[in-house]
């Protein structure tokens, strides 16, 4: 290196030529201090994961031939220049040059974690500091639930551990593709590692059977990590009632065959078909989930219901039942003989079954038609005879009041003069027959 000498006041008195030296020497004083200023020595924090390898660099701009070294948070030296005095041969000198000195640690361990010390010898001398972080990955994340067969509209508690790592994990819960918030706590260990739970709290229904559940854990020192849980829900059955004879409206005299269909978890135990605030038919034959009627009649009406149950509880589905006449035949004439053609009328029929709010027929009833215009033909006929008899009644001769006391006159003139009233009363006594 190069011995600085700062000047101090000087002492000595020249003259001539020695002041010119004197000066020229100070000068060249003043460009070294300048220059050493100007150098600048960086480095940067690293962070590695326990067991890999950290890269400290220790970098200097307009290097003047300066000696860097290495030091250790014990201020040790590890390297001085490209020599490394420490006897840790997990320390690598990666490169040497008048403005770099990089070297590398292997295998990190939790022990090798403080600050390095990057030294320029300069006067004074420079320093600049890296700080090694090891991160220390968390164990695998543990998924535990308070109930393994749940049921459906029931509160459930799951917890999820990420154990002994550096920083503290976060845990994030994911129900199917819904995040959900958890609960955490976090616990420094007696070895400053961090333990971090997480419980998690909601309520299943049916359609949470088989999704599953996951722990996703966050780190800086791990991508991905995760643990699942898979759901099993119970539920009550969901049952249905499907028509499968005939396609569409009930009618006297046809059979009828309905058929339940039930499903839960467990399977339903039991399918029962009742009739409500009835008996079903003696002739009714059910097998299993169906229910079949011979040659219905209008009696059979009523609310047909299909019971399932399991152990989480029961359901059902109603039928409602209406049945309507038959379809009726007419005979239709020949043109020149005495036999008679029987032909059938069908009327469209409409794909619906008798439950409540369908029951409505679509077909149109020409009896009823025929029924609905005689009443008005009749009503019509009724106000027609009304009217002629009033009309009838106040038919007749009006007589006014202007004519009175002609009979006594000579002339009209003396009439209307003798009239009840006169001319002066006459706005008093008109009549008007509208």
């Amino acid at each position: 290196g190069k011995t600085l000498i700062t000047p101090t006041r000087p002492t000595c008195r020249c003259q001539g030529p020695a002041i010119k030296a004197a000066k020229w020497n100070a000068a060249s004083i003043n460009v070294i201090v300048h220059t050493l200023v100007s150098q600048n020595l960086v480095t940067d924090n690293v962070s590695v994961v326990e067991g890999e390898m950290a890269i400290i660099s220790c970098r200097v701009k307009d290097n003047d031939d300066s000696v860097i070294q290495l030091l250790n948070p014990n201020r040790q030296t590890i390297y001085f220049r490209d020599v490394r005095p420490l006897k840790d041969a997990r320390f690598q000198l990666v490169n040497f040059s008048d403005n770099e000195l990089r070297v590398s640690l292997s295998n990190v361990s939790l022990s090798d974690e403080g600050r390095y010390v990057c030294q320029l010898y300069t006067d004074p001398p420079q320093e600049a500091y890296a700080d090694i972080t090891v991160l220390i990955p968390p164990g695998n994340p543990i998924i535990e639930g308070r109930d393994e067969v749940l049921s459906e509209g029931n509160e459930t508690e799951m917890t999820c551990t990420a154990m002994s790592s550096k920083p503290a994990a976060t845990i994030r819960w994911m129900k199917g593709d819904k995040e959900l918030p958890g609960k955490p706590m976090v616990e420094l260990t007696y070895d400053k590692m961090y333990t971090v739970t997480s419980r998690l709290t909601f309520t299943v229904s049916k359609e949470d059977d088989g999704v599953p559940v996951s722990c996703i854990v966050d780190h800086p020192a791990v991508k991905d990590f995760q643990a699942q849980k898979y759901l099993e829900v119970q539920y009550k059955p969901e049952v249905k009632i499907l028509v499968e004879f005939p396609p569409g409206l009930t009618r006297e005299g046809e059979n009828l065959e309905l058929t339940c269909h039930a499903k839960g978890k467990p399977q339903p135990q039991r399918v029962n078909w009742v009739k409500v605030d009835d008996d079903v038919p003696s002739h009714a034959v059910i097998t299993g989930g169906d229910l079949y009627i011979e040659n219905l009649n209008k009696s059979y009406n009523g609310t047909y219901r299909c019971v399932a149950s399991n152990t989480v509880g029961e359901s059902f589905d109603d039928y409602i039942l209406y049945v309507y006449d038959a379809p009726s035949t007419t005979p239709i004439p020949t043109t020149a003989t005495t036999t008679t053609i029987t032909t059938t009328i069908s009327y469209p029929e409409a794909n619906q079954d008798s439950r409540a709010g369908e029951g409505a027929p679509r077909t149109v009833d020409h009896a009823v038609i025929g029924g609905v215009v005689a009443v008005v033909v009749f009503a019509m006929l009724c106000l027609l005879i009304v009217l002629g008899r009033y009309f009838a009644r106040h038919k007749g001769t009006y007589f006014t009041h202007e004519a009175k006391g002609a009979d006594d006159a000579a002339d009209a003139d003396t009439a209307i003069i003798n009239a009840e009233g006169g001319h002066t009363n006459s706005d008093e006594k008109k009549e008007y027959y509208i």
